[in-house]
């Protein structure tokens, strides 16, 4: 049996054992699939360590940045208290159409705003708008834009916010010097940024998984 295949497994016995069958999220993944959508969903567990994350810090207010389908936007939305807001930013219009109808088939569209476009451009309106600092921020889109996301997420924090990156390790590309995969490149640019930076103290996982081998980046914004 390949590496390959037991990451798989273990994944689906750890779903199996600690994630109850959700028929919401699986009508989610199949409706994303179904509109052709990337399979980059977070896998189940990672998605359940998302919201636990949540859960565990108290956050109230969450910003995503990279929507897809908003199978990951549920499961942050799901660990938020009653007076909590998530917002969630999307280039792709037709992945936002998809994933307004999973956040109403989930419940959870009336405490989340979705917001459609460059999130640079996204990220830049927010701050001319005064949009107050968040306790989470999740950043899982283009990852060439990775460095300039991290620069907004310092922006739109306060001390005690938590920033994650998911897809830091690439298949061990990311200690690839000479790489020219701009993926790549744009997380090598994320882990130089987080290195420097006073205002911030991060680790990273490597994860391995029915998506292969990657991880996240943990964060804390220091006062």
């Amino acid at each position: 049996m390949s590496n390959t295949q037991i990451w798989e497994k273990v994944d689906h016995y750890i779903t199996e054992r600690l994630i109850p069958q959700d028929p919401i999220l699986d009508q989610v993944l199949s409706a994303n699939q179904a509109a052709g959508l990337p399979a980059y969903d977070v896998t189940p567990n990672q998605g359940k360590f998302l919201n636990l994350l949540v859960h565990l810090h108290g956050s109230k207010r969450i910003l995503e940045i990279g929507t897809l389908g908003g199978y990951s936007t549920i499961w942050l939305a799901r660990a938020l208290p009653a007076d909590g807001k998530l917002v969630t930013l999307e280039l792709d219009p037709l992945h936002a159409q998809v994933a307004r109808a999973n956040l109403s088939l989930a419940s959870v569209d009336g405490c989340i705003e979705l917001r459609v476009g460059d999130a640079l451009e996204q990220l830049a309106q927010m701050k001319e708008e005064g949009v107050e600092p968040f306790d989470f921020i999740f950043i899982d889109a283009d990852k060439p834009n990775n460095p300039h996301y991290l620069k907004w997420a310092l922006h739109f924090s306060h001390p005690g916010t938590v920033i994650i990156g998911d897809n830091v390790i690439r298949e061990g590309e990311v200690i690839n010097e000479n790489t020219q995969d701009p993926r790549v490149k744009g997380v090598r640019e994320f882990y130089d940024l987080l290195a420097d930076e006073a205002r911030i103290t991060a680790t990273a996982i490597q994860t391995v998984g029915s998506k292969g081998y990657d991880g996240f980046v943990i964060g804390l914004v220091k006062g």
